[in-house]
């Protein structure tokens, strides 16, 4: 019985080969942006689920609030963690990375390599995380001090092979150059791990003043015991803050106690966050990889299931369609004793048939642009990840879920034709209206309309970001790394470039004004004794005298640094949020105070107040800072001007080289640090496009079918009125205000939802474009030209069809 269903629905398909065509397409086009939506969610979702103790890894987040400055931290104090696991026996075990000495050169052979991939952990990092190791002991591996653990690719990559790896030694260049025993090797660290490191060192090796619970450099991680409830464990650090951080704090202030902090609306907190949620739900300052948002794997979990309904709906549509073409056949077969539930049967039978010929055409489109898919959206989603047993049972089971959902109403739609009626030619009789499909239209093209303005939406944020004044000038900059190169040697390759015809100023650049740079915070009191009401943090910046002419910043009050003066070793320049913050109206000559780690003070003298500027993403406000004179020499920016970009960095290059032949020369741009920043929204923004464009073309499937429908129950409607003089522009009027009266309905239902969705993404940017009206008329206008251009095609054919044909029956 069941071949025989299938027989009959090849023939069916085969017979209406245009109209299967269109559904074949549509059903492949949704089905294959669903499972290409599914993999990116899947592997967003999937993130540090690897570890065997990932149910119970926390990591310990830090909110402060001071003297108006307010940061969250993915990082805590030095000892945070030893306490824990000291004083409270539901901590299991901890572990710290130390990632903020950046990159570092390794040796290879002749060469010096920037390694980004390096950290600093403890000993106790294995015991935390799971990270299979090929070779040595991950107990002990890390325990001794110049020892490190490398993973297979960096075996690789210094060594030719793992087998070559272990017990030789890398030469680092770690506070002079330090040779480095390879203690043991792991496997790559999964891609879906919110951090990913080669080289792992030893934590011994860290020159770090160490005991400090109020300098926060180290992402904590601890494991708490089987059953503790990590957010009762959180109450535990008002204890922990009380005990040991208030009485460092009152050494150098008039702080005694949290009543004291809390009186002055400042604040200390700490908290735990899950692993599994560091991802898609954490978005600090000093992550140590850009995280995902789970906002974005809500939105496109939507948009993958509204472009599968859309899809099916286009299929009810298009079977609904050509229903006049098959009730004859339904009414002879329920003559001869077809019953209903037979009918249903072969109805469903053809549904599943072509979504299972659309499914391997969608696994076939998924196949062919993963790669174009993965380079959009930065992933590495690999074809195996399909063939994971729950992914692929998924997929065996999808083209049979949404074979049933797709062909259920027209089975039904099509089964309950009474044999006399249609064998009488009045099928159509009482059937022009129907709910059901009014709602399914309405459904599409609210969605569309919505994926439309949010594409609109974003891009415009995207070009706000890149035109906006973010109070510096980041165009023809280039910054190059000096890593490895002596102060003797950066100096002289500054003085020597700055020669060049092509350079306007060059700077010593450590610190640069943007997320991912170098960043030294630190606390601030306008008066000689620091209290709660007169102190304040602020980010701590060494510049040298050319730093704000290279990073074409602005200074709207006193001087900037001079060679002339020689006081201004003690002297420091201020953005407009620290002086606001510090409570001057006339800032230059005011004096501030820093305690030092010794509790020796030193006095600031303020000559200069520089125009804010953004240093962190347009996502935060601008927060206070302070440029003193110092050293950051391991980058030098030039702020040049010549059209021939390629042969100044020639000549630089040709410099660096001849300085130092070990050296890979390594630079890059201002404006492209400036706009990697915003990478992930750039990319949200391409794949809501492309998606928004599929699901457009979806729809217009779908109105196409709808056209055809209605067109094929009104025909003989058409012939009476062309009869009567009515022209073909007034029956393509008729025949289309239906469906305008829908699609503005949608429209009216999408504008609400699109803004208050768009209006939310907004506010995650403290500089933010405003939601303008014809952002949404621009939108109905684009829909409407969309759904008018589809209907012409059907309502055109309909209207200059020759009345007689439609007519001679009657």
């Amino acid at each position: 019985m069941f071949k025989n269903y299938l027989k009959i629905a090849w023939r069916n398909l085969t017979k209406n080969k245009g109209i299967t065509f269109i559904n074949t397409i549509g059903l492949s086009l949704g089905i294959g942006c669903f499972i290409l939506i599914a993999l990116f969610v899947t592997d967003e979702i999937s993130y540090d689920r690897f570890h065997q103790k990932a149910d119970r890894i926390y990591r310990i987040n830090s909110d402060i609030l001071f003297g108006g400055t307010e940061m969250h931290m993915a990082v805590s104090s030095d000892p945070m963690g030893a306490t824990l696991k000291k004083d409270y026996p539901e901590v299991e075990e901890y572990t710290r990375i130390y990632a903020s000495e950046g990159s570092k050169l390794i040796r290879k052979g002749t060469e010096l390599i920037d390694e980004y991939a390096i950290t600093y952990v403890d000993s106790t990092f294995f015991n935390v995380f799971t990270f299979p190791v090929i070779k040595g002991n991950p107990k002990t591996a890390l325990q001794a001090p110049n020892t490190v653990v490398i993973s297979e690719k960096a075996a690789i990559k210094y060594f030719g092979s793992v087998d070559n790896a272990i017990g030789e030694t890398l030469e680092i260049n770690s506070n002079g150059n330090t040779l480095y025993k390879v203690t043991a090797i792991i496997e790559d660290m999964p891609k879906n791990s919110h951090f990913r490191f080669d080289v792992l060192l030893s934590m011994a090796n860290v020159n770090y003043g160490f005991g400090d619970y109020l300098s926060h450099n180290f992402h904590t991680y601890i494991v708490l015991r089987e059953g503790t409830d990590y957010k009762k464990f959180n109450n535990n650090f008002k204890e922990v803050i009380a005990k040991y951080s208030l009485p460092q704090i009152s050494q150098f202030t008039e702080i005694k106690s949290m009543e004291d902090i809390e009186a002055s609306g400042n604040k200390i907190e700490y908290s735990l966050i899950p692993i599994k949620d560091i991802h898609l739900h954490s978005s600090r300052s000093v992550e140590l990889s850009a995280n995902g948002s789970i906002k974005y794997v809500y939105i496109f979990s939507a948009v993958a299931l509204f472009i599968l309904l859309i899809a099916c709906t286009n299929f009810m549509n298009l079977t609904t369609a050509r229903s006049s073409g098959r009730a004859k056949e339904v009414g002879i077969r329920k003559v001869l004793g077809t019953g209903k539930k037979s009918l249903i049967l072969q109805f469903l039978s053809e549904s599943t048939l072509i979504v299972v010929i659309a499914h391997g055409i969608a696994i076939l489109f998924v196949f062919l642009s993963l790669d174009w898919f993965n380079n959009i959206a930065g992933k590495e989603i690999s074809v195996k990840a399909l063939l994971r047993p729950q992914f692929l049972a998924f997929l065996i089971a999808l083209p049979f879920i949404i074979g049933p959902l797709a062909g259920i109403y027209p089975a039904f739609f099509l089964s309950k034709f009474q044999p006399i009626t249609v064998l009488k030619g009045n099928l159509t009789k009482g059937m022009t209206k129907n709910t059901l499909r009014n709602f399914l239209v309405i459904f599409q093209f609210t969605t569309s309309i919505i994926l439309i303005i949010g594409t609109i939406v974003v891009y415009q944020q995207l070009n706000h970001i890149q035109t906006t004044d973010v109070g510096f000038n980041k165009d023809q900059v280039l910054i190059v790394e000096n890593s490895g190169l002596s102060n003797e040697t950066r100096k002289s390759l500054k003085s020597e470039i700055e020669q060049l015809t092509e350079v306007k100023s060059a700077s010593f650049a450590g610190y640069i004004p943007v997320s991912k740079s170098a960043r030294s915070d630190t606390t601030f009191n306008t008066e000689s004794v620091i209290t709660a009401e007169n102190g304040f943090n602020m980010q701590y910046w060494s510049a040298d005298y050319e730093y704000i002419e290279t990073m074409g910043m602005e200074l709207i009050a006193g001087r900037n640094f001079s060679r002339s003066f020689g006081t201004d070793s003690t002297a420091i320049i201020l953005n407009e949020k620290a002086v606001a913050l510090a409570g001057f109206k006339n800032p230059i000559g005011k004096k501030l105070y820093k305690t030092r780690d010794n509790n020796n003070k030193i006095t600031y003298t303020i000559i200069g107040v520089v125009k804010n500027f953004n240093f962190e993403s347009l996502r935060q406000d601008v927060g206070p800072l302070s440029l003193r004179l110092g050293d950051n020499s391991w980058r030098t920016a030039y702020r040049f001007n010549t059209m021939d970009v390629e042969g100044f960095i020639g000549k630089i290059r040709k410099k660096y080289e001849a300085a130092s032949s070990e050296i890979s020369f390594s630079y890059s741009f201002l404006d492209d640090f400036f706009l990697d920043m915003y990478r992930q929204e750039k990319r949200i923004g391409t794949i809501a496009l492309i998606f928004t464009v599929l699901a457009i073309i979806i729809a217009a499937l779908g109105l196409f079918g709808l056209a055809a429908y209605i067109a094929e129950q009104r025909t003989k409607e058409i012939g009476i009125r062309k009869v009567l003089g009515a022209s073909t522009a007034l029956i393509v009027q008729i025949l289309s205000k239906d469906f305008i009266k829908l699609i503005l309905f949608s429209f009216c239902i999408a504008t609400p939802i699109a803004w208050w969705f768009m209006s939310s993404w907004l506010r995650d940017f403290a500089f933010r474009i405003q939601l303008n009206w014809w952002v949404f008329a621009l939108t109905g206008i684009i829909t409407l030209l969309i759904a008018i251009i589809t209907l012409s095609f059907q309502t055109i054919k309909a209207a200059i069809a020759n009345p007689v044909n439609s007519l001679k029956t009657e």
